[in-house]
C-alpha cells in the first residue's frame, strides 16, 4: 500500500473521530437543554401544587421560564381547578420535552 493511501486512510479515520466528538458534544448539549426545560416545567408544577408564594422572585422566574417552555400546552386541558390545570398541562409539556429530547438524541446518534 502506498504512503499516500495510508495517509488518506488516517485522515478519514481522524475525520470520523472528530465528527463523532462533535456529535457527542451536540448530543450532550441537546440532552442537558431538554432535561433542563422539563425540570423547569416540573418545578413550576411543584411550586403551584405546593402553594408557593407567586410574588417570590424564584417562583416568578420559574413561572416565566415555564410559560415559554410550555409551547402552547398551557391551555390544552381546561379542568375547573386551576391548580389541576397547571399540573396537567405543564406536566404534559414536560413529557413532550423529554420525548422530543430523546428523539433528537437518537437522531444525532444515528448521524455519528
Amino acid at each position: 500500500m502506498s504512503t499516500e493511501a495510508q495517509e488518506g486512510g488516517v485522515r478519514r479515520a481522524d475525520l470520523r473521530r472528530a465528527r463523532a466528538r462533535v456529535v457527542g458534544v451536540l448530543v450532550n448539549v441537546v440532552r442537558w437543554a431538554g432535561n433542563l426545560g422539563a425540570a423547569l416545567l416540573v418545578i413550576h408544577v411543584v411550586f403551584t401544587v405546593a402553594g408557593a408564594n407567586p410574588d417570590n422572585g424564584i417562583t416568578q422566574f420559574v413561572a416565566s421560564c415555564a410559560e415559554t417552555l410550555a409551547l402552547g400546552f398551557q391551555d390544552l386541558f381546561m379542568p375547573a381547578d386551576p391548580t389541576l390545570a397547571v399540573a396537567v398541562n405543564y406536566g404534559v409539556a414536560a413529557l413532550f420535552w423529554l420525548i422530543a429530547t430523546s428523539m433528537a438524541v437518537r437522531i444525532l446518534h444515528a448521524l455519528a
